[in-house]
């Protein structure tokens, strides 16, 4: 069973959710994976908690240990500024977790060639702690909107997925995706899970999966876990 570390935030979560029955729409009920989502939202936030490593990491640990205690046999966690924690995470807990950058990572090389310009949206934290940094700086040129677009159009769009507002969020990332696309980034990480949400909202699952220029993490990991669950 895969276990699913959710609450950060809920909507992202159930994204994910969504993106692992999509992968196998069209079987019967049986054929479907076994999943089970802890929407954890006690989870302190990971932005004004970040110097208090140790109060966020407890939460997590606490969150996987009742995954474990479940039956599950691995856990995915669909937050990308909660792998921030992920190496001291890992350490405690004596299952597997799916490392949501590094896959995204190795999904990314297989893609683009090296040296290619990477754009990032992403909470500021996950930028200000390097999490896809340690990853992509090895082959990629990876780059973010300055701070003012940073503040104006990418957490300005975080925030009104979570308040449930998702057209207002489509339209404000869009300042962002259009200045990275102007300087010639190859593709764009969506690295925060609410902002697939805004892009893909009200398009078919089918563009979303086929994006040429999006990465979808959240998709990508709910396609990792299901080749994981399959084994």
């Amino acid at each position: 069973m895969i276990g699913i570390l959710g609450g950060m935030g809920t909507q992202a979560g159930l994204d994910f959710c969504t993106k692992l029955a999509k992968l196998n729409r069209g079987k019967v009920d049986q054929k479907y994976p076994l999943f089970l989502l802890y929407n954890k939202s006690s989870i302190p936030d990971r932005k004004q908690n970040l110097k208090k490593y140790k109060k966020v990491l407890k939460s997590l640990i606490e969150g996987c240990e009742f995954l474990k205690r479940n039956n599950c046999k691995f856990i995915a966690i669909p937050c990308n500024t909660a792998h921030h924690w992920f190496k001291d995470l890992k350490k405690k807990i004596k299952i597997p977790i799916l490392n949501m950058p590094e896959i995204v990572y190795f999904h990314t090389k297989k893609n683009c060639k090296k040296n290619s310009k990477i754009g990032l949206l992403a909470t500021e934290t996950t930028i200000k702690t390097g999490i896809y940094n340690h990853y992509f700086n090895r082959e990629f040129n990876l780059v973010y909107p300055p701070a003012l677009l940073q503040k104006k159009s990418v957490n300005k769009s975080i925030k009104l997925v979570k308040m449930g507002k998702t057209k207002d969020a489509e339209r404000a990332i869009k300042k962002a995706v259009n200045y990275l696309l102007n300087i010639n980034c190859k593709k764009i990480i969506l690295g925060c899970t609410e902002l697939p949400i805004a892009i893909f909202a009200y398009k078919s699952f089918k563009k979303a999966k086929i994006s040429k220029i999006f990465l979808d993490p959240n998709l990508i990991l709910a396609e990792s876990a299901m080749k994981k669950y399959n084994k």
